[in-house]
């Protein structure tokens, strides 16, 4: 028998409905503070349906875009929940709408006036060219891999060894809690 769309789910629900293993979903608990099961007896996670739906887009600008996890959370910082659930159920025309109001909200900077920063080189750029892009939340064409001769590592390669070392990291973390 099948749930109801409202019913809560089990975090063995929800990793199989998304093909997620369950610490993939244990680990975003911890990245993205958007995801809040509630937790019972004995720590079961039960997901909402509105989590349920953030997960997929989340799952979506991870795997199927190639955003990492600090590129996927300046969008959720910028354009809210809304956004990824709207990527993630394929709204087209929602994600549209709330760019759209985004960019009539936004006053524009000049360039001596907006912020630059060692994070803003970083954060928000995906691992791999997207297959198409969402109004214009994708890298530039010219950016791409070091040259051999050259001393300075850019931009891609600096991201993709910040999610590396997040990798390792929560690696070592789960290797320490089985010691």
């Amino acid at each position: 028998m099948d749930k109801s769309p409202d019913a809560f789910r089990t975090i063995s629900e929800v990793a199989e409905d998304l093909d997620l293993p369950q610490h993939v979903l244990r680990f975003w608990e911890t990245r993205f503070n958007q995801i809040k099961p509630m937790k019972r007896g004995g720590g079961r996670r039960y997901y909402r349906p509105q989590d349920v739906e953030l997960i997929k887009g989340i799952r979506h600008m991870l795997y199927d875009q190639g955003y990492t996890i600090k590129g996927v959370q300046k969008l959720l910082r910028e354009n809210g929940n809304h956004f990824l659930v709207a990527i993630g159920n394929g709204d087209m025309a929602a994600v549209e709408a709330i760019s759209q109001r985004k960019q009539a909200d936004q006053v524009p900077l000049t360039p001596a006036a907006q912020p630059r920063g060692m994070d803003d080189e970083l954060v928000g750029q995906p691992r791999v060219k997207p297959s198409r892009r969402f109004f214009g939340l994708g890298k530039s064409d010219e950016e791409g891999p070091v040259q051999p001769d050259v001393s300075k590592l850019s931009r891609d390669n600096r991201a993709l060894l910040q999610e590396a070392l997040f990798d390792l990291l929560e690696c070592k973390r789960l290797l320490d809690q089985v010691r």
